[in-house]
């Protein structure tokens, strides 16, 4: 079971969309300093990415076989291992893959990080404490700890509790030995079959080898080996890189014998499968494969799916390849117009400039079987981008969307990486009524036993308030972790939903057959940067505004720039790229603007200035487009154009306004749909008197 090198390096990726470990955030759990640098020192000792990691795998292979740690089976001339990832193998197999796999598309390895252990054994644990309804039930699931399923850790303590014994092993046996017999769960807990149609290194399999070993440590040795057997052979992996494959076979044969499930030869002891079974076994259920593309090798459906795809948008495909662009609009239009047998879409929520990561959710829905569950770990900007809405919808109204954890960016659960996480749980199937958030989540908050600590917070997000909150698109709010900051912030929610929004026609800012609409600053920065200037001492001409000349404090928002405040440093970066010299002629009429990208660690989102007239917008700044109707009307009731502007300045810079804004911002980008949507209250009455 070793790599096919030779064959690899040939081998030509073509429009095969790799699904291994690269292209996606991440890092690891490890923190010391020198993690990164070792891999750097091992690229110039050993260069060869296919040799690193054939000699990573004999390595674990032999420290196994000599009950040694892996750093003394190690080339000489190789690095010193340090000392964090002396501990877990398969983590370093996992990082040389995705280095692999990054290098091959024309990326930078240096960003390429695998998904954390610690985060695989919570959502395993999580989703193995639950007993998963076969195939044909009502798709309900019942939020039951299978005793079998249990490490065995845990029987000492329940054997301590008082309960009705012969209750509950009536209600295991009718429902758990049944699905065990007919090969749909294993004793340890595992629903079957298990997929991973991303399986990269083979993480996740891994560690479900892992909690397979603990849950029947105690059962008789023929037994243990007969689940090891049905669970190995109800495997369905998946992936599009060869070498990802022989890795996975070889790293999940490594698992079993470091869990005593398996020999290192052909002379099993008790309990133990022979080495030659499992390599026939593992030979036939990783498979290489295109799982977006192409059709699943398997006839039978997965019950249990979990996986962490590509992070990686279409566009960045193919980035370093010679004939990058073509690659990247066939493949596109390939995957637009892929249909299956019966003529649908295979894609049908494919929107915008697509990442795979949505593909792959969209397509796991489709292999599993009705009543079976998802686990995918992906960017939370799911969550509320505009670009994602059909998606959402399609797993509320054909599915059972049952929760989230959401990651926030300072979580720091990748590294390096400037989004946060989330982890989706689904029951395919179905409708949903309500959906648990659990959130913002910490990485501390992780547990190999109960998938998440109760010091999480949640919500319950019931439909019928969910839907009113988001006009129907499902998007879910980023709520706050202080329980009074999240009471608060909850009400602004509900006060402000039910306003009209800023651009609706019926708002009292839309004129006759007209509405606001929301406009990207005049100027490309790029495009134009020729001439565009900075502004000197002296300096005289028409003012170029860009995002960075907002500023803000908690009461209040003002223009930063140069031509308006002298005193700005010479060498100031308010200065750069300052004075407009172009061809595109400034606006003669004030104008009401927002900064468009913003910070992160930004306390406000919502930046509204006025803009003075004979000024000309960079793209990092967005508008209004306010009808000149409603603008007159506004003038004559405020006392002019610039004071009207002002007042309704005040109006969208409100604490509420922007509260509401950070709760379903997507990214940092403050984006056109986002301010279009912006409620807005009801102008107040004004009663005439009519006095006799």
């Amino acid at each position: 079971m070793h790599l096919p090198f030779a064959r690899a390096r040939s081998r030509g990726r073509g429009l095969h969309i790799g699904v291994t470990r690269a292209g996606k955030p991440g890092a690891s759990f490890l923190r010391s300093g020198n993690v990164s640098g070792w891999y750097a020192r091992l690229d110039r000792e050993c260069p060869s990415r296919l040799d690193q990691i054939e000699i990573w795998l004999t390595a674990w292979e032999d420290a196994l076989r000599h009950n040694q740690p892996v750093a003394a089976m190690l080339p000489s001339d190789w690095p010193t291992l340090p000392a964090s990832l002396l501990t877990e193998p398969g983590h370093v197999l996992d990082h040389l893959l995705c280095r692999h796999d990054a290098e091959s598309d024309g990326r930078s390895p240096r960003g390429a990080h695998p998904t954390p252990t610690k985060l695989a054994d919570s959502i395993l644990a999580d989703e193995l404490k639950q007993d998963i309804p076969v195939s044909g039930s009502s798709g309900s699931k019942h939020h039951k700890i299978t005793l079998d399923a249990l490490p065995p850790g845990f029987h000492v303590h329940l054997a301590n509790l008082n309960l009705n014994e012969d209750d509950e092993e009536v209600e295991q046996d009718e429902e758990t030995e049944a699905e065990i017999a007919s090969g749909k769960r294993t004793r340890s807990g595992v629903p079957l079959p298990f997929a991973d149609p991303a399986v990269g290194g083979g993480l996740f399999p891994a560690r479900m080898i892992r909690w397979h070993a603990d849950s029947i440590s105690s059962h008789e040795p023929g037994v243990r080996e007969q689940d090891t057997r049905i669970l190995l052979q109800k495997l369905q992996l998946l992936d599009v890189c060869e070498v990802a494959i022989k890795a996975t076979q070889r790293r999940l044969y490594l698992a079993l014998v470091r869990n005593k499930l398996a020999a290192l030869d052909d002379e099993p002891e008790p309990g133990q499968l022979a080495r030659s079974e499992v390599e026939e076994i593992l030979s036939e259920v990783v498979k290489s494969g295109d799982t977006l593309r192409g059709n699943w090798p398997w006839d039978e459906k997965p019950r249990l799916l979990i996986t962490n795809p590509p992070w990686l948008r279409i566009k960045d495909r193919f980035r370093g390849h010679e004939d990058g662009s073509h690659l990247r609009k066939k493949l596109g239009q390939e995957l637009r117009n892929l249909r299956e047998e019966d003529g649908s879409l295979r894609f049908s929520t494919l929107r915008g400039n697509v990442n795979l990561y949505r593909l792959f959710l969209e397509r796991g829905l489709q292999l599993v079987q009705a009543g079976g569950r998802i686990r995918l770990i992906v960017p939370d900007s799911l969550l509320r981008e505009q670009s994602s809405a059909p998606l959402r919808a399609l797993l509320v109204t054909k599915h059972e969307w049952t929760s989230i954890w959401a990651f926030p960016e300072s979580a720091r659960l990748f590294a390096g990486v400037t989004q946060g996480v989330l982890v989706l749980g689904l029951t395919v199937g179905g409708e949903t009524d309500e959906l648990l958030a659990f959130g913002p989540a910490e990485m501390r908050e992780l547990s190999a036993v109960t998938g998440l600590e109760p010091t999480v917070p949640k919500l319950t997000l019931e439909r019928e308030r969910w839907g009113r909150w988001s006009r129907g698109d499902w998007s879910v709010p980023r709520l706050p972790r202080d329980r009074a900051e999240r009471a608060r912030l909850l009400g602004v929610i509900d006060e402000l939903a039910g306003m009209t929004r800023l651009s609706e026609e019926t708002h009292w800012l839309a004129g006759e057959g007209e509405r606001v609409r929301v406009r990207v600053g005049e100027v490309d920065q790029t495009n134009w940067s020729e001439d565009i200037h900075p502004w000197k001492k002296g300096s005289r001409g028409i003012p170029f505004i860009r995002g960075i000349h907002f500023r803000s404090d908690p009461d209040n928002v003002w223009m930063h720039h140069p031509s308006f405040d002298s005193s700005i440093d010479e060498d100031a970066a308010e200065r750069k790229q300052a004075l407009w010299r172009g061809p595109i002629e400034a606006p003669k009429h004030v104008r009401l603007a927002c900064q468009a990208i913003v910070n992160a660690q930004q306390t406000r989102r919502l930046r509204w200035i006025v803009l003075p007239a004979k000024c000309v917008l960079g793209n990092s700044v967005n508008h209004l487009q306010i009808p000149r109707s409603v603008v007159a009307r506004l003038s004559s009731e405020h006392g002019g154009e610039k004071a009207a502007l002002e007042w309704l300045c005040g109006l969208l810079n409100s604490e509420k306004l922007d509260a509401w804004a950070r709760a379903w911002a997507a990214n940092n980008n403050v984006n056109n749909y986002e301010l279009e949507l912006l409620p807005l209250p009801p102008l107040p009455v004004k009663v005439t008197s009519k006095i006799a």
